[in-house]
Formats: structure tokens, sequence, C-alpha cells
């Protein structure tokens, strides 16, 4: 089996190492797209100086959008209203489509075949495919808005990375009927017995994405600094899977804590409860009925929680918000603004771009919940003072686990691990083949 093992990484190896040194087919590497050429141009304007463009090219046509997110339905009125408050004879039909089960991928592929494309742009999460299938393959461009980066500190063309339009927290939170049961550090949720309520690794990526980076050394020594903080005999009780896959560590080249990571996500895997989306997780977990439960979910939903007899969100607890709380808190990842690299529409999907990540209005769409935070400072702290998620006003109910202690606490004090795309690039082959290895959990 070992064998077997090593042989398998050292194909997918190379499989990885040859897709990654060149661009899919799509084009060659030194050649400039005329939607790239758009975009230098583009990066160099303000958002005004962009709705006019867009109004020249797209009035009275059709824009096309696709993304994991929904809300770009909501987001298009709020655009097509700002370039009318410059120009009221401009008109634009819409479309938004949102792909379920991963299909964004193979259907913006398949669109970036074609000499000019459907699709405009989109707005898109899972780090790791957008870096291998759709940036590496040229289907996608990135565009930095010159008002975006200034409010960051930086200029588009020194700015290094993808362009977020938020950054969202899945977190560990638990039933608090029961007042006797405490998870007090990010090892209990794989401690023997237990069973988290978890979107399947399979059909929501970002989750697997989230146990590539625990290996990452930032974060496998929080898990290994967790570790030390348990008494002796949880200790001994996680050390058999630690030092079981410490040869594994070392072969998959991580660093000294790889083991912890490797050990977290092994219990875990084989544990979780696999569930179909994070509002049912979260109904379950308000329930008083649902006593010693708790799951890895989309912070945002306790916003809408019903509150009845029998489920309240004030029957629910945040981990990393409880005092003596230790280890990663949850998970961040992003949804990313590209622009398709043929573009029907280019400049209009710039200026769409723009306006999300600039204004308030932009990002209202998404401003309003829990757990979501705009890559624009100045958005965000827009945003705040709109809805004051801090202060639990913008749900139904004002309590703890309302109070959305903000981006910085949770990047920082709630230790959550953020989703890097390119180091999750970097090991889909190798600790991705391990993962697939592990044995499955089947709730009885």
């Amino acid at each position: 089996m070992k064998k077997l093992f090593c042989l398998l990484m050292s194909l997918l190896l190379v499989v990885s190492l040859a897709a990654c040194g060149g661009n899919g087919g799509n084009k060659p590497a030194a050649e400039t797209s005329e939607v790239q050429k758009i975009i230098a141009e583009a990066q160099n304007m303000t958002l005004e100086e962009l709705a006019k463009k867009a109004i020249e090219e797209s009035n009275g046509k059709t824009f096309y959008g696709v993304g994991n997110s929904s809300r770009g339905k909501s987001a298009l009125p709020l655009f097509i209203a700002y370039l009318q408050s410059i120009d009221p004879s401009y008109d634009m039909k819409f479309e938004w489509q949102q792909p379920k089960n991963n299909k964004i991928f193979d259907q913006l592929t398949a669109d970036g075949l074609k000499e000019t494309g459907t699709f405009a742009m989109t707005l898109i999460q899972d780090g790791n495919q957008i870096e291998s299938k759709m940036v590496q393959t040229g289907v996608l461009d990135t565009f930095i808005p010159k008002g975006w980066a200034e409010a960051n500190g930086t200029t588009p063309d020194k700015y290094e990375g993808y362009l977020p339009l938020q950054t969202l927290n899945k977190i560990f939170e638990y039933n608090n009927v029961d007042p006797d049961k405490k998870y007090t550090n990010c090892w209990d949720f794989v401690a023997e017995g237990e069973h988290g309520l978890f979107m399947g690794i399979d059909s929501e990526i970002v989750g697997k994405n989230f146990l590539y980076m625990l290996t990452q050394d930032k974060y496998a020594t929080y898990l290994k600094e967790a570790y030390d903080k348990l008494p002796a005999d949880k200790q001994a009780y996680f050390k058999t899977t630690i030092d079981a896959v410490e040869k594994d560590a070392k072969e998959l080249g991580l660093g000294e804590n790889g083991k912890y990571a490797l050990a977290w996500i092994k219990l875990w895997v084989n544990s979780y409860n696999e569930q179909t989306d994070d509002g049912p997780i979260c109904n379950i977990l308000v329930k008083k009925s649902s006593v010693d439960q708790f799951g890895l979910l989309v912070y945002s939903k306790v916003r809408s929680v019903e509150e009845t007899d029998e489920t309240s969100v004030t029957n629910l607890n945040v981990a990393a918000y409880q005092d003596g709380y230790e280890g990663i808190g949850g998970y961040a990842y992003c949804h990313y603004l590209f622009v398709t690299d043929n573009s029907p529409l280019p400049w209009t999907a710039c200026a769409f771009i723009a306006y999300m990540v600039e204004t308030v209005d932009g990002f209202s769409a998404w401003g309003k919940d829990l757990g979501g935070y705009s890559s624009n400072p100045l958005v965000a702290q827009e945003t705040e003072a709109k809805f004051h998620h801090s202060e639990g006003l913008s749900a139904k109910v004002v309590c703890d686990t309302t109070k959305d202690r903000g981006y910085d606490w949770w990047t920082n004090q709630g230790k959550l691990v953020v989703e890097d795309p390119k180091y999750c690039a970097s090991v889909a082959f190798t600790v991705g083949s391990w993962i697939e290895m592990l044995d499955k959990y089947t709730p009885q």
C-alpha cells in the first residue's frame, strides 16, 4: 500500500508540473489578448471614467454574468441605475447564471473556447481550481480597479494576486443546550465519538481547500500549539494518529508540524457527518433537541434563524468566542472577480467589477450578511456603519453569537485558516491524493 501510495504521488506530481508549465492550449503565454489590453488601460481609470466607457459599449445590449453567488443578480440592477445617473438614456438587459454542483468551471472553460464568449465576467470561488483551471489556462483575466488598489494602499501594477470581492468565513458552532458540553479546543472536534455536521469536501471544494491549507506551516503550527494545550489524557489519544501519519508528512514534504495537520485531517475526514448545505446544518444546530451537536458552517446563516419555541439562535455558541478556546476557529475563503479573456463587453465588465469593490451600494447585495467582509477597507467600514454587524443589530435576535467580531479579529484572535489559491494548487495532487485515500465516515 505504501509503495502504491508513493508511486501515485510521483505520477501525480509529474502530471501537476506538466499542467503548470503551460497555458492549457488557450493561447501562448507571451500573447496579450485584446481583453488584457483593455484591462491594462482600465486599471488606470476611475470608476466614473469606466462608467462612461461602459455606457458607450453596452447601451441597448445584454450583459451575461456567471457566479457561485446568486447575488450578482441583485447587484446588476444597482449598477445599471448608477450608469443611468450618468446617462438617463442608458439601458442594458442582463442575465446572471449560478451553475450548481461546481459546474461553473466546465461552463467557463467551454465558453472560453469561443472567439467571443457569452459571459462578460464571473464571480467565482475555490482558489485551487481558479489557479489551475482558469488562470493558468488563460480563461480568466484579473482586473485590479484603481480606486480599490488605492484604498488598500497600493497600485494596480504593484498588487499581486486575484481581486477578491469579499472574504467569507465558515466557523465552528455548537449547540449549548447542555451546559456541561463544551468545546474548548479545536482538537475536541475530532475527538472520539464526535461527528461534526459539514458539507462534503467533494460537493463543496472550498472545504477541501481548508484541509489543504491546514498543512501550510502557519496553520499546522496553530494545530500543534492547540495540541500542546490539551490535558495529558487527550494528548495520549491523539498521539496515536499523529505518530501514524508522521512518515506520510515527511514523504509529502510538509514542515515540522505537518504531522499534526495530517492527524487532524484524518480524524476529521473519518468522522464528519456529511450534509447537503450550510442552511440545514444551522437549522439543526439551533434546535433544543440537537443537544451535543456541532458543525462547521458559514457564519451568515445565524442571521436568518427563525425564532420558535424549539429553535433559537441563543441555542448556538460560536466556539472561538468562548473564553479559553484554543486553536483554529474555522476557515475563510474568497469570492473572486474576473473578466473573461474573450469577454463580449470588457469595459462594462471592468466598470461593474469596480462598482462592486469601490462602493457600498455595489457591495450591498453581500454586505448585509455576517461573516462576509469587503476587500475594500473603506467599503467594509461603511458597511459596518450601515448594518451594525458588530452589535448584532443586523440579526433577528441580538446575542453574543450574532455579534460579528469582524475580519481583523477572525484572522488574528479567531485564527481562521485563510485560503491561499497558489498553495492549494501546489498541494492538490499530493496532499489531495493522500486525503482521497482516507476512509470516509458513513453515518449509521
